[in-house]
C-alpha cells in the first residue's frame, strides 16, 4: 500500500521550490488610460519580467503601439490582444482598459490562456465573458498544481481517511471550507496578511504529517475522529490562500463573481484530478501487490512533516523580514 503513498509525495517534493513562496505569484498589471478618442497611455504598476526577458504584448492589427502609448484610431480599441513570453514564472497579465466614458474592463491572461477579445464600450460581449471563464478556469488549474502544499495536504488526507465515503465526505467539506473563504476573502469580508497566512498553511501540513504518525503507532488522532472537521477548518484556511491569488489581480467587482466561480472551478478540477491520480496508484499498487518493509512506512510521514516545517519556518522568517 506505501509503496504507491511514497511514488505520489516523491512528485510532490519534486515542487518543493515552487511551494517554498507559494500563493505570492508573479502578476503584472498594465494599465491603458484612454486620454483622447482611440489614443491610449499604457502604464505597468507591476512589470513582469521572464528571465530576463519581458513579456510581449500583442494588438489589434489596426492598432500601433509604441509603448507607452497604443494608437488604435477611430475604430478603437476592439479585437483580440494578447500578451507573448509568459511562462512558468509569469502567473498572469492583468490588462486595465480605462476609457473616458464608461466603465474601466479588465482582462486577466494566464499562459495557458494568453489571448482576449475586445467589445467596444458598451457592446455586450458573450465571447468577453467565455475569455474570462476559461481565463480563470485555466488559472485556478495552475494555482492547485503548481501550489504542492496544498496537495500535499489533501495527499495526508487521503493516506488517513484512505477510501470509501468518509474519503469522499473528507474531500467534500475540504472544498466546502475553501469554497467560503475564498468567496469571503475576495469580496473583502474577511482578510489576512499573506505571509502568515502561508505560514498558517504550512503548519497544517504539519499537523496532518504528525497525526499520519500517530495513527502507524496505534493512536487514534483527531483527523482519524474527525476528518470532516479537520477538513473543513483547514479547507478555510486553505481558501484565504487561494483568495490572495484572485486579490493581487485588482479584478473589477462587477466581473468577480464570474472570475471567482471559474477560479473555483478550476481548483476543484485540479484537485480532483490530483485525488484521482493518488487513487489510481493505490488500485495498481493492490494489483502489484508490491511490499515495503515496515519501518518503511514510516519514511513517507516523517519526509510529509519534515518538508511542512521547512516550509513553515522559512515562511515565518519571511512574516519578519523583507525578503
Amino acid at each position: 500500500m506505501r509503496t504507491a503513498w511514497a511514488f505520489v509525495l516523491l512528485l510532490l517534493l519534486g515542487l518543493l521550490p515552487l511551494a517554498a513562496r507559494a500563493h505570492e505569484a508573479s502578476l503584472g498589471v498594465l494599465e491603458l488610460r484612454e486620454v483622447r478618442a482611440g489614443a491610449f497611455v499604457g502604464r505597468w504598476s507591476m512589470e513582469p519580467v521572464i528571465g530576463g526577458d519581458r513579456v510581449q504584448l500583442r494588438v489589434p492589427p489596426h492598432c500601433h503601439l509604441a509603448l507607452p502609448e497604443l494608437n488604435c484610431g477611430d475604430k478603437g480599441l476592439v479585437g483580440t490582444i494578447s500578451i507573448d513570453n509568459l511562462g512558468f514564472n509569469m502567473s498572469a497579465v492583468m490588462i486595465r482598459i480605462v476609457p473616458i466614458t464608461g466603465e474601466t474592463r479588465s482582462y486577466t491572461l494566464t499562459s495557458a490562456n494568453p489571448t482576449a477579445t475586445i467589445a467596444g464600450t458598451g457592446q455586450p460581449n458573450l465571447q468577453s465573458w467565455l475569455d474570462l471563464a476559461h481565463t480563470y478556469v485555466n488559472f485556478g488549474i495552475d494555482h492547485i498544481l503548481l501550489g504542492a502544499d496544498h496537495l500535499l495536504f489533501v495527499f495526508g488526507l487521503i493516506w488517513i481517511v484512505r477510501g470509501g465515503w468518509r474519503l469522499v465526505e473528507t474531500i467534500t467539506m475540504f472544498t466546502v471550507g475553501h469554497s467560503l473563504s475564498l468567496a469571503a476573502a475576495a469580496f473583502g469580508l474577511i482578510g489576512v496578511p499573506e505571509r502568515p497566512l502561508n505560514a498558517c498553511i504550512a503548519l497544517s501540513i504539519v499537523f496532518i504529517g504528525v497525526e499520519i504518525v500517530r495513527e502507524y503507532r496505534g493512536e487514534t488522532g483527531l483527523t482519524s475522529r474527525y476528518p470532516w472537521a479537520v477538513s473543513l477548518v483547514f479547507g478555510l484556511v486553505h481558501g484565504i490562500g487561494f483568495a490572495g491569488a484572485l486579490s493581487s489581480l485588482g479584478i473589477e467587482r462587477r466581473v468577480l463573481p464570474a472570475a471567482l466561480l471559474s477560479f473555483n472551478i478550476g481548483v476543484e478540477i485540479g484537485q480532483l484530478g490530483f485525488v484521482l491520480l493518488v487513487l489510481a496508484l493505490m488500485w495498481a499498487h493492490r494489483r502489484l501487490n508490491a511490499v515495503l518493509p515496515r519501518w518503511g512506512n514510516l519514511i513517507p510521514a516523517y519526509a510529509i512533516g519534515t518538508v511542512a516545517m521547512f516550509w513553515f519556518l522559512g515562511r515565518l522568517v519571511r512574516v519578519f523580514t523583507q525578503a
